[in-house]
């Protein structure tokens, strides 16, 4: 008898683990990164190949990394609210062009508006690895100091801009140093 409940049993706990992982939220994978200094890079810029973007360039800024590229749906459907953030220049936006073709970037952004005060080619993905990217889109709050204050995983919504994104940059501006 008990060999027949067995698999019974096992099918039950394995039900039970799949109905609370379901009930996870993607966008809610912690980072091991959160107040702790973002992780240097020295990329090549987009529009300028020759010349290359530091992490050390943006200390003294609060500024957002976002993760895109142009083969990404994600990306698309979060780019408009990229471009309204853009507009209202309340903070620096860099754009982390991962894994992407540039010449396929340089035209998502030809078409699609380009949100970024700069976006710099992470072509072999290895910047990504360093910030723990599990995919595109992510998107990164750095503050004046460096320091990884969020992380967003997924594409960024009007929501989430709203109440998250926008009041915290708000308050990493206010902080003084």
């Amino acid at each position: 008898m008990l060999k027949y409940l067995m698999p019974l049993a096992l099918f039950i706990v394995m039900a039970v683990f799949l109905a609370l992982g379901l009930k996870l939220n993607p966008k809610d994978i912690p980072s091991p990164l959160i107040d702790l200094p973002a992780p240097d890079f020295a990329l090549p810029v987009l529009d300028q190949p020759e010349r290359t973007l530091t992490k050390h360039a943006l200390i003294g800024d609060v500024w957002l990394l976002s993760v895109w590229a142009s083969w990404c749906g994600s990306c698309r459907a979060e780019h408009p609210i990229f471009n309204q953030l853009a507009k209202q220049k309340l903070v620096t936006i860099v754009g982390l062009n991962y894994k992407d073709e540039p010449a396929d970037a340089k035209q998502w952004l030809a078409q699609l508006g380009n949100p970024y005060d700069v976006s710099i080619m992470d072509l072999e993905g290895r910047t990504g690895i360093d910030y723990g990217v599990y995919g595109v889109p992510e998107t990164f709050v750095v503050d004046k100091k460096g320091i990884i204050r969020y992380k967003h995983t997924g594409p960024v919504d009007v929501r989430d801009m709203q109440e998250i994104l926008i009041p915290l940059i708000k308050k990493l501006k206010a902080e003084i140093g």
